[in-house]
């Protein structure tokens, strides 16, 4: 059975996809995109009945604009050429089918890519979390910390973007409204500030502790130095810490937001995404992209402006929240 219709029996049956994720929060955020993408793809349907040279024309523009990446639906497309030919499928409609298998496929590439965290063995989990300014990190941190608080677990809050006006204020709010552990001071040393800051959380029983740091690109060897020094004082106080290194990036800055993916890499070691914003655009297809343009795994999605519309990210989850529609139709 392909992967089309297992999510269809799941429509039908309307069983939930093996997954902590509520589909509804997908199927809501990902309306943006599912409106048009799957709305152009139906109308492709309606406008080719046979699979056609300029059909495929069509459908590379639908894809490229979805943000899905040019290397991407490249890729992509000859698969499904491939596909088309060995399966001798000339319906268009059932090349819809073909479509989502694909997709699926290309996102998950064989690989056990994990959108699970890496938890510590003993003693707090550190999370680190890196980006560029205005994407959304400091909000993201609380949410993930409102999360593991709903868990019953215990969360601290290190701030060490401390050279940014209100920054470290902006995080000791948040804070407190997640009733969340804090440490932070302002215009001093970030490194100083995680190394007391890990102590406290050590000393405090903290199940997770995440750390804000500065976002600024401008000077990427400066940022590579303050991070590399960042992780050898975590390292020193909690061994294998960080456990994970979260990249937050905005969905709506759609291909900009892969090249700072591509910036980050090259200056840390980043174990995930976080994609915020993915219900403020239409194009949702910029989750394949980063996984095809970085080979990193995303992590969580930000679906909405609660706290809870912050999910762990399952593949299935998001192609079923994109595809709904079609497979009700079929």
């Amino acid at each position: 059975m392909g992967f089309f219709d297992k999510l269809k029996k799941m429509v039908s049956k309307k069983e939930t996809v093996p997954s902590e994720n509520n589909l509804e929060i997908y199927e809501k955020g990902l309306e943006k995109t599912r409106e048009e993408f799957v709305s152009k793809l139906s109308l492709l349907g309606v406008k080719y009945t046979k699979v056609s040279e300029e059909y495929f024309e069509e459908l590379e523009q639908i894809l490229i604009m979805a943000d899905i990446g040019i290397h991407t639906v490249m890729e992509f497309l000859d698969r499904l050429r491939a596909r088309v030919k060995k399966e001798n499928i000339t319906d268009t409609k059932y090349l819809n089918e073909v479509i989502v298998d694909e997709l699926f496929i290309i996102y998950v590439n064989n690989e056990s890519l994990s959108d699970k965290i890496h938890e510590a063995s003993e003693g707090p989990t550190v999370i680190l979390m890196v980006g560029v300014n205005g994407v959304g990190k400091t909000t993201t941190i609380a949410k993930l910390a409102h999360k593991y608080i709903l868990e019953g677990k215990k969360v601290m809050m290190i701030a060490a973007d401390t050279f940014r006006a209100g920054a470290v204020a902006q995080l000791e709010e948040w804070a407190n409204k997640t009733n969340s552990l804090f440490y932070g001071k302002e215009n001093t040393d970030p490194s100083g500030v995680i190394y007391d800051g890990l102590e406290e959380a050590k000393k405090s029983g903290v199940d997770y502790v995440f750390i804000d740091t500065a976002g600024r690109l401008q000077n990427k060897v400066n940022l590579m130095k303050e991070l590399e020094k960042m992780n050898k004082v975590i390292g020193k106080i909690i061994p294998d810490a960080p456990h994970e290194t979260l990249l937050v990036i905005d969905a709506t800055t759609g291909q900009n937001g892969i090249l700072q993916a591509k910036a980050f890499q090259e200056i840390t070691n980043i174990t995930g995404i976080v994609l915020t914003k993915l219900d403020g655009t239409a194009k949702g297809g910029i989750v394949l992209a980063i996984k095809e343009s970085v080979g990193i795994p995303v992590k969580f999605i930000g679906l909405g402006e609660k706290m809870e519309d912050l999910q762990t990210f399952d593949i299935e989850s998001y192609i079923y929240g994109l595809f709904k529609e079609m497979m009700e139709h079929e």
